[in-house]
């Protein structure tokens, strides 16, 4: 058996050995068999085997083969960012050779201690908090078939995601507000934690007096786990009402501001919300640009007002025992119950609520913390709205819980704003959609993002034009993510550890998945998924406050993502399109997101937006919108043969436009496109001339008499 660990200080060997119940033989780098480690490994079984060597494979398997179980540690030094560094696959070929079983275990808690090489503040010689997590045997799986190489790379691969599962399962089981305490606790209530554009930067010790201050007066307010609705913008004013409703037992309903009237009503009524908390000045904001919501239908609690009621009955509970010992006056909470409440963006339907669990946020952050690497030393730059999940679980909650500073920044739409923060405040970590990410790279200087090393993707497929900008002005590859509201959000990322050009990276850790076939559609499938980070369950306006759990084909537990995906051999998986966004074509299955991708192509400078017209007894088609008059079936068509697709996927019909409609959180508005099909288009003339369905459109502008005027 081969004993395979994460790597987290130079007290783990000892560690290990001292726990496990039988004997092991510890297997150490020459380059921490010194110091102090050197006379505490006497007392135990050890040997020196530097992993980089060309022999060090058939060592190690002579020492499995001789019996007592090896422990080893493939990472062959201490992480010095917390999370997984690269692998040495020495160990994964030893097994191979020698069919042992692996036993993986995984570490937390010492990275960031005295003992410990990883980057960060430390609080002196406290003992940390460290939890062990023991994985399932394992057995290698790699044929015998293929070139040396090729087993070495898949073994290799086989031990990450191995020893990425086990880490992932490291946490304990907690609520949101408890792993915020427990990471104040171990970096101190004088860490600077969160920032805020033009104010001085808050610690945690700022944070948890006044999230536990907000949630005291919101509990007098309303009932124990009633859902309030949180009507606020990125700010640190809402990221402590958010830990203050979680710290007092509710559960926040994050409103979608920018769905206008109707969307916050229709939330509202599928979460059963009574009360909303917001903040005047907001609203003010939201009125200035033109967005009424007319919260008359619900209890409407403003911040302003709730700060006058501090009474000093507040401020003394306050000082004498809720900031000595939080952990006594929060409300005692199941960490597999609601935390929170978010709605889909309605690209494609109507808005419908998700609710995910604390454990099912938290198991998800440490999914994401077991394939891409930060520390405290870092600093993310969110100006992503939190009522979206990529923004309130990697960019907002996943900081906060890690120990990483975040600064805030209420509108990702400020195009020269944003890169001039991420320069003068150093951050480290942008995320962003990929038009976000075009529009700021074309505004910055190219030395705004010179502290920057990583950049995330999400929301929406990463345009390649986006993609080569970044490379070639600032020298970044862009980490492009995929994932749903309904899994908490991230499902895959293109990590450093396993990067892939044009995919969205393997699936991450402790996820369930299968590819369903889809009837017409002969390249891939629908991606069912299952794991600890997908949702409790939907909320439907139709049927207010029911949770429907997720069911697919597969069965209880299962969701089906609606998105068509491919999986290649190593595991990268490549999203094809949306199972909605399919046209049956001449019979054929032709995925808009090709026509877009042909588009993009054949022009560059310029958005475009493809949605179905059906033709009734003939059929579908498919309409190009665009910001581009001059472009042309002809320039479509030398475009798809240059890309090698098919002619098919060339857009039928091409629909100039101003612009395209997009949701506050940057999407297109497909709701709003296919209406403009339905609606604003008239079917003419059919033309059969080169045997394909040719379908001419006359834009109508409502006149006096409700007829359609104006030409072809």
């Amino acid at each position: 058996m081969l004993i395979a660990s994460n790597h987290q200080s130079w007290l783990d060997a000892p560690l290990l050995a001292s726990l496990l119940p039988f004997p092991v033989l510890i297997v150490v780098s020459p380059d921490e068999y010194r110091g102090c480690l050197k006379w505490v490994l006497k007392a135990f079984p050890h040997v020196v085997i530097d992993q980089t060597e060309a022999f060090s494979v058939k060592r190690l398997a002579r020492l499995i083969e001789k019996g007592t179980p090896v422990l080893v540690f493939p990472e062959g030094q201490p992480t010095r960012t917390g999370s997984l560094m690269k692998l040495y696959d020495t160990a994964a070929l030893a097994a191979l050779k020698v069919g042992a079983a692996i036993l993986p275990v995984g570490i937390d808690g010492l990275a960031f201690s005295p003992f410990g090489a990883a980057l960060g503040r430390r609080r002196g010689w406290e003992r940390p908090e460290v939890w062990i997590s023991v994985g399932r045997l394992e057995r290698s799986s790699i044929s015998a078939d293929g070139s040396l190489k090729g087993r070495r790379r898949r073994a290799g691969w086989q031990m990450q995601v191995i020893l990425q599962a086990v880490t992932a399962s490291c946490a304990p089981p907690r609520t949101l507000f408890e792993a915020f305490l427990g990471t104040a606790s171990r970096f101190g209530r004088r860490t600077p934690i969160l920032e805020e554009s033009g104010q001085s930067p808050k610690t945690y010790g700022d944070l948890v007096k006044t999230s536990l201050a907000l949630g005291r007066l919101v509990a007098r307010i309303s009932r124990d786990r009633e859902t309030v609705g949180v009507l606020m913008p990125n700010a640190a004013a809402t990221v402590c009402l958010l830990l203050g409703l979680w710290a007092m037992g509710r559960v926040p309903a994050v409103l979608n501001f920018t769905a206008g009237r109707m969307g916050v009503r229709a939330s509202c009524r599928a979460a059963r919300v009574r009360l909303v908390i917001t903040s005047r000045r907001f609203i003010a904001a939201l009125e200035a640009q033109g967005i009424q919501l007319d919260l008359d239908y619900v209890e409407v609690a403003y911040l302003e007002d709730l700060k006058d009621r501090i009474t000093l009955a507040d401020k003394a509970w306050l000082l004498l025992r809720a900031l000595p010992n939080p952990r006594m006056v929060t409300a005692p909470q199941d960490p597999t119950a609601p935390a929170v409440i978010l709605f889909t963006s309605g690209s494609e339907g109507t808005p419908k609520g998700v609710v995910l669990s604390h454990a099912g946020i938290l198991a998800n952050v440490a999914q994401m913390r077991a394939v891409i690497d930060f520390t405290p030393v870092d600093k993310f730059l969110n100006a992503l709205p939190m009522y979206h999940s990529y923004s309130l679980t990697a960019c907002t909650i996943m900081p906060l819980v890690c120990g990483t500073r975040v600064l805030l920044y209420p509108t990702p739409l400020h195009y020269h704003v944003i890169p001039e923060l991420a320069y003068a405040r150093g951050c480290t970590f942008l995320f962003g959609t990929s038009t976000l990410l075009g529009h700021y790279a074309r505004a910055a200087h190219s030395y705004d993002f010179y502290r920057v090393r990583v950049v995330v993707s999400g929301a929406e497929k990463l345009d390649d034009r986006v993609a080569d900008m970044w490379l070639q002005k600032f020298g970044l590859h862009i980490t492009e993510g995929y994932g749903t509201t309904e899994c908490s959000p991230v499902l895959a990322l293109n990590a450093p550890l396993a990067y892939k050009p044009r995919s969205v990276g393997r699936m991450l850790p402790n996820i369930e998945y299968r590819v369903v076939p889809v009837p017409g559609i002969a390249n891939g499938g629908e991606l069912h998924v299952r794991g600890p980070n997908v949702m409790l369950g939907h909320l439907f306006p139709e049927d207010p406050g029911v949770v429907k759990p997720p069911r697919s084909e597969l069965g209880d537990g299962w969701y089906a993502t609606g998105d068509v995906v491919e999986i290649d051999e190593e595991g990268f998986l490549s999203v094809v399109g949306r199972v909605k966004r399919f046209a049956k074509v001449a019979g054929e299955m032709v995925s808009l997101e090709a026509v877009e991708r042909i588009a993009r192509y054949a022009s560059p400078d310029h958005e475009h937006a493809a949605s179905v017209l059906v033709v009734n007894e003939l059929g579908e088609s498919t309409v190009l919108f665009t910001t581009d008059p001059k472009l042309n079936r002809t320039a479509l068509l030398q475009a798809a043969r240059r890309l090698g697709g098919h002619e098919l996927a060339v857009a039928r019909n091409i629909v100039p436009v101003g612009e395209l409609p997009r949701l506050g959180s940057g999407k297109t508005d497909y709701v709003a496109l296919q209406k403009l099909v339905a609606g604003a288009l008239e079917l003419s003339d059919l033309d059969r001339s080169d045997q394909a369905i040719v379908v001419s459109l006359r834009p109508l502008v409502a006149g006096p008499t409700g007829r359609g005027q104006g030409g072809r």
